[in-house]
Parts: C-alpha cells; sequence; structure tokens
C-alpha cells in the first residue's frame, strides 16, 4: 500500500502539472466571477496544504516559502494579498520537487502516527498514509477547480 499510495500522489501532482503548463501569468490571476479564489491561488494552495498535511502534521519541517501561508492557507483569498505572489514558475518548480520530497521522507512510515491528528467533519487523519490520501482527495478537487477557471477564462 505504501508504493501504491505514493504513485497515485505521483499521478495526482502530474495530472495538475499538466493542467496548469499552459497557463499565462494574467490568466492565473483572473478570479472568475462568481468565485474567491485564482489559478495561481489553486495552485499555491495544494503545494501549502501538502506541506501541512504531509510534513507538519508528521512533525517534519514543511518547506513554506515566506508569504505562503498568507496567501493560500484555508481561508485565504487573492483580493486580500497585500503583497506580490510567486510567479507560475516558481509554484511549478515547487510542485515538481514535493512529490519527490514526499517520496523521500516518508517511503515505509504510511502507518507512523501523525504529531497533530486533525479532525475534519467526520474524519480524524492520524498516520502520515491517512494524510496523504486525503491530500490526494484534496489535489483532484483543486485541479478540477483549475480546469473549470481555464474554461471560464477561456470563453
Amino acid at each position: 500500500m505504501n508504493e501504491a499510495l505514493l504513485n497515485q500522489l505521483d499521478f495526482a501532482r502530474a495530472s495538475t502539472l499538466a493542467v496548469a503548463k499552459d497557463v499565462t501569468e494574467q490568466e492565473a490571476d483572473i478570479v472568475p466571477e462568481g468565485f474567491a479564489n485564482s489559478i495561481r491561488w489553486n495552485l499555491g494552495h495544494i503545494y501549502t496544504v501538502h506541506e501541512q498535511f504531509a510534513f507538519a502534521t508528521a512533525g517534519e519541517q514543511p518547506h513554506l516559502p515566506e508569504g505562503f501561508e498568507a496567501w493560500f492557507a484555508t481561508g485565504t483569498k487573492p483580493a486580500d494579498w497585500t503583497a506580490k505572489a510567486p510567479s507560475l514558475s516558481e509554484l511549478i518548480e515547487l510542485l515538481e520537487g514535493q512529490i519527490k520530497r514526499i517520496r523521500d521522507t516518508f517511503q515505509g512510515r504510511m502507518d507512523q502516527s501523525s504529531a497533530h491528528p486533525v479532525t475534519i467533519g467526520p474524519l480524524t487523519l492520524q498516520t502520515v498514509g491517512e494524510f496523504l490520501s486525503f491530500s490526494l482527495f484534496h489535489e483532484g478537487m483543486h485541479t478540477q477547480n483549475i480546469k473549470a477557471y481555464k474554461k471560464l477564462i477561456r470563453k
């Protein structure tokens, strides 16, 4: 199961990066009518949540560049940003390297108890594997948002 989960993380991230590859800097900042966030926010949010859920909850040091929590944490939105967010190329570079760091850090540790269990609705995440499994759902949801935003922006 350990390798299967890591392979699914590879697949999910490759899908996210494929969706993001042709987005322009201008498109990345458009917030479609009726929504609160942009493509840039969704990419940064995917990265930030993986750092929090994979690394921080396991007691490992997350790699969150300065400003990432203010820009991309749950509940944030571009309308509230007071500083320039990272470029698409920076976000993509971080996303590309993140899954390898997760694989290298957590190979063989899926059953390790989390240093900081989290309850989301009726679900309590208690192990590294549970957090990574939830992250698959989370990333897929935000990747689908990016696909929808691209369609709305380009119509």
